[in-house]
């Protein structure tokens, strides 16, 4: 009979599968391959944002939601205004850390890995551009419903074909005008690939199962099953209704087609997570925003 800290092994937060001890698969499943992986991405995305020459990106204005969430966490908590201007990478930076040194797992990273870890995060982004082709259609979403507290990285997200992060920005502002909107949205979507990832696959579900199998006492398959279902569809509403500065907005008007769709992909990246990992799982969140971004500024010509 195996014991108790071998059947916890089994599931651990990092990796539901036990691959071969050395292999690709089990090295690049590691928290410190994530953190190198992600690391470009993360210097990216803040460059990115503090330096693009657009209103669309001005560091008061623009934030992926779930990079704002963390900084007014740490905000509330009492941490100084310099602090939570780092929070949101910082965040990543300690809880990748902290989950490698609990796994006890090798941190030898071989650098040759890390660019077919690229093209594995491309070809598992694929299926989620074709699902959302299948299941949205194009439409014209009207001026009105970019405004509020926070507007779609791409008009054309209400629709399925943008990226599945959404910006944040004072409510009394205008839709701002990008000089370069395919790369805003190339930024943007890469920040909520890392953080919206960080927030709803590896602190959320990890936070579920924690209260439903070790707190309740609900058997591991039941607490896995509610929590991707519980994580994936407050991945999908924060889309559409968020809470942010003390209030409640409507950050776009509901529709049935692109709520499924990122239900499905909240699913499908909590699958992710549990097999391969969150370097795997973020960094296919990002390309999917990535190549969408692309379909929408060169072929369906929806990049503002």
């Amino acid at each position: 009979m195996p014991s108790k800290t071998q059947d916890n092994s089994k599931y651990s937060t990092s990796q539901l599968l036990n691959f071969a001890r050395g292999s690709y698969l089990e090295r690049t499943s590691r928290p410190v391959y994530a953190l190198v992986f992600l690391l470009p991405f993360i210097i990216f995305y803040e460059v990115g944002t503090l330096l693009i020459n657009t209103d669309l990106l001005n560091r008061s204005q623009i934030r992926v939601v779930a990079f704002v969430w963390l900084q007014d966490l740490l905000d509330w908590a009492g941490f100084g205004s310099k602090f939570t201007s780092i929070a949101a990478p910082l965040a990543v930076l300690v809880i990748l850390l902290a989950l490698q040194l609990t796994s006890r797992a090798s941190w030898k990273v071989r650098l040759k890995d890390l660019l077919p870890m690229a093209g594995e995060c491309i070809v598992l982004a694929i299926p989620l551009i074709v699902l959302s082709l299948l299941l949205n259609r194009p439409v014209t979403v009207p001026p009105q419903q970019h405004g509020g507290v926070v507007a779609n990285a791409a008009v054309v997200a209400s629709a399925g074909y943008g990226d599945m992060g959404i910006r944040a920005q004072p409510a009394s502002s205008p839709r701002p005008q990008a000089r370069n909107p395919f790369l805003v949205n190339v930024i943007t979507g890469i920040g909520a690939g890392i953080y919206e990832e960080l927030l709803f696959r590896l602190i959320l579900i990890c936070a579920l199962m924690l209260l439903l199998q070790d707190v309740i006492g609900l058997e591991h398959t039941t607490s896995m099953i509610i929590s991707i279902g519980v994580s994936a569809a407050l991945f999908s509403l924060h889309h559409h209704i968020i809470f942010m500065h003390g209030r409640f907005d409507q950050t776009a008007v509901f529709n049935w087609p692109p709520f499924l769709f990122r239900t499905m992909a909240g699913v499908y990246f909590a699958g992710l997570f549990a097999v391969r990992g969150f370097g795997i799982t973020a960094g296919t969140h990002a390309f999917y925003d990535i190549l969408a971004a692309a379909m929408n500024a060169f072929f369906f010509g929806t990049a503002e």
